[in-house]
């Protein structure tokens, strides 16, 4: 069993990095998402992450 972390900005950029490394020839077991918000005064900063665990 492995795991591979994604860590985007961009929910699209995420999507994507996601995309390219399913296209791969792995067996998918889980897939952990989660999304971060800070401000800091100035704007809203989010952090669109996932887990994916496999074989």
């Amino acid at each position: 069993m492995k795991v591979k972390i994604f860590d985007e900005s961009h929910e699209k950029d995420l999507e994507n990095d996601i995309n390219d490394f399913l296209d791969s020839e792995i067996n998918v077991i889980d897939i952990k998402y989660q999304v971060a918000i800070m401000y800091d005064n100035r704007e809203q900063i989010y952090c669109y992450s996932a887990m994916i665990i496999y074989e």
